[in-house]
C-alpha cells in the first residue's frame, strides 16, 4: 500500500509525523476520531467532495476524497484566517506545525502530499507566505503516470513553487 520507510516507524508526535507524513500516524488519528466525526468536519469546512465512504480507514489515500487546488485555497485561507469551525488554540498548533521557513522578510508554511489514483502519481504541496505587506497563498498539484520513473518527482513540487515564489518577489 505504502512505500515502506522504517524511519517513519516509532513513537512520535504530530508535529513530527505531520513533517515526515508518517501515514500510519493519520491512520491512527482516524481511527480515534471516527469516520462519522471526520465527515462532520469535513462538511462543515467545505472540504472537497467530503466523500470518505470507502471502506478503508485511510480513506485519505484510498477512496474517492477529492479536492481542487481552489478548494485547498479556501481552507488555507479558513486556516490563516481562522475562521474554520475549530477551536483558536488549534489555529496556533497548526500554524505552528506548518511553519516551514522564517526570515527577516517571511514565514512560509506549508504541507506536503502525495498519493496514487488509477494509474496516476499525484503530488502536491499547499500553504502560504506572509509577508509584512501581504499573505500569498499556493496549491501546487503535480500529476504523472505512475509506471513513469522519475526520481524527481517527490522534490519537484517544493522546486517548482519555490522558484515560481522567488520570481515573483515573494521569497528570496
Amino acid at each position: 500500500k505504502y512505500c515502506y520507510r522504517p524511519d517513519i516507524y516509532h513513537d512520535m508526535s504530530v508535529k513530527e509525523a505531520f513533517k515526515v507524513s508518517a501515514v500510519w500516524v493519520y491512520i491512527e488519528l482516524a481511527k480515534r476520531i471516527g469516520k462519522e466525526k471526520y465527515r462532520e468536519y469535513l462538511a462543515s469546512c467545505n472540504y472537497g467532495n467530503a466523500d470518505i465512504t470507502v471502506d478503508d480507514i485511510d480513506f485519505w489515500n484510498f477512496g474517492s476524497l477529492a479536492i481542487s487546488p481552489v478548494n485547498e485555497i479556501e481552507i488555507l485561507k479558513g486556516v490563516y484566517e481562522e475562521t474554520l469551525p475549530f477551536k483558536k488554540q488549534n489555529f496556533s498548533i497548526i500554524k505552528s506545525i506548518m511553519l516551514e521557513e522564517q526570515t527577516d522578510h517571511y514565514q512560509l508554511r506549508a504541507k506536503t502530499g502525495r498519493t496514487s489514483h488509477d494509474g496516476k502519481d499525484i503530488g502536491w504541496w499547499v500553504g502560504w507566505v506572509e509577508r509584512k505587506d501581504d499573505v500569498y497563498f499556493f496549491a501546487t498539484r503535480l500529476l504523472k503516470n505512475s509506471n513513469t520513473v522519475n526520481p524527481d518527482f517527490g522534490s519537484c513540487r517544493k522546486t517548482i513553487t519555490r522558484s515560481i515564489l522567488k520570481e515573483m518577489g515573494i521569497i528570496d
